[in-house]
């Protein structure tokens, strides 16, 4: 893949897709970065994936020495949870500091207390944002890039269509841009582009890879579901998010009255893995995902789908005429 302009060449390096492996709680670990950045995009995990700093600190010595001498592999990023009840955000942080992680994707807060130290190496900061209100005020903070999380989108998700939310933010930013929400295809990574993302985000279609975290259950229900599988509430965490309806039944919500009323708390992150452990995240892009397999067959597949999507005739209305 060719640099883009304005894009730093430290995230372009060796990538075959505009594509970020996105951060995903419980799911997301050391293994899938790995594989992911070997494979030709960016590989992500949030930080409270680890149990503790301790292990904060084992996994990113173990990504940063499986790729930083390799002269193929991508770049990849490290997701931190900036929301003031984060307890552990200050040890993490300067965690990931030693470590030099070369992208940081912010989540859940002001993404102000961490741009400052991460540029202080030379270091990329993007802001992960679910309103236009939101991306405005990441921008007046200082970070580098914003990652759309659109409506659609796995995990904690927003409520823009990706169509109104890239337009409107391009009026006033014209820096890296990351899109959200229901990309699982190399059509859809081509999409992202054409609307004026030069990054799509891809968190549902690597769920139930070979490389996940996930459990299999997990994965067997995300190759089983479609997009009518997939139902919003802010009845586990306090904040809205798209959850599989059949892993909500399974341990004991009724979807049509969840608690929306819950309150977010993120002071420990381990005890809010127990709300997460069997109840289920995915997005309404879940259709597109029919298997268990390897991060690089994914790539593969999707590179093939995105160089059939770019290379796709246009079709010019006004002769009626394949252009």
């Amino acid at each position: 893949m060719k640099p883009k302009h304005g894009l730093p060449a430290a995230l372009t390096r060796n990538l075959r897709l505009p594509a970020i492996a996105a951060p995903m709680f419980l799911v997301s670990g050391p293994d899938m970065v790995i594989a992911a950045s070997r494979a030709g995009m960016i590989g992500s995990f949030p930080a409270p994936n680890a149990r503790t700093t301790a292990d904060l600190e084992a996994w990113l010595s173990r990504i940063d020495a499986s790729l930083s001498n390799d002269p193929d592999a991508a770049a990849w990023a490290v997701n931190l949870v900036v929301h003031p009840s984060n307890s552990r955000l200050a040890d993490d942080l300067a965690c990931v500091v030693r470590h030099k992680a070369p992208l940081v994707i912010t989540a859940l807060g002001n993404p102000a207390r961490v741009v400052e130290q991460i540029h202080a190496y030379g270091g990329i900061v993007f802001a992960d944002v679910n309103s236009v209100g939101f991306a405005r005020k990441a921008v007046a903070a200082g970070v580098d890039g914003l990652v759309l999380v659109a409506a659609g989108a796995g995990g904690h998700t927003g409520a823009t269509a990706g169509f109104a939310f890239v337009e409107e933010v391009r009026q006033f930013w014209d820096g890296p841009l990351v899109l959200g929400g229901a990309i699982s295809t190399g059509q859809a990574i081509r999409a992202a582009e054409i609307l004026g993302a030069d990054f799509a985000y891809l968190g549902t279609s690597l769920i139930a890879c070979t490389e996940s975290m996930a459990v299999q259950p997990y994965k067997d229900m995300v190759v089983a579901a479609g997009a009518e599988d997939i139902m919003p509430s802010k009845g586990i965490t306090g904040v809205t998010a798209n959850w599989l309806k059949s892993s909500l039944i399974a341990a004991g919500y009724d979807p049509a009255n969840m608690p929306e009323d819950k309150r977010p708390n993120f002071s420990d992150a381990q005890d809010d893995a127990k709300a997460w452990k069997n109840v289920w995240s995915a997005g309404q892009g879940v259709g597109a995902v029919r298997a268990t397999e390897p991060v690089a067959d994914i790539v593969d597949r999707l590179v093939t789908e995105y160089d059939a999507a770019v290379a796709r005739p246009r079709f010019a209305a006004a002769e009626g005429v394949i252009a």
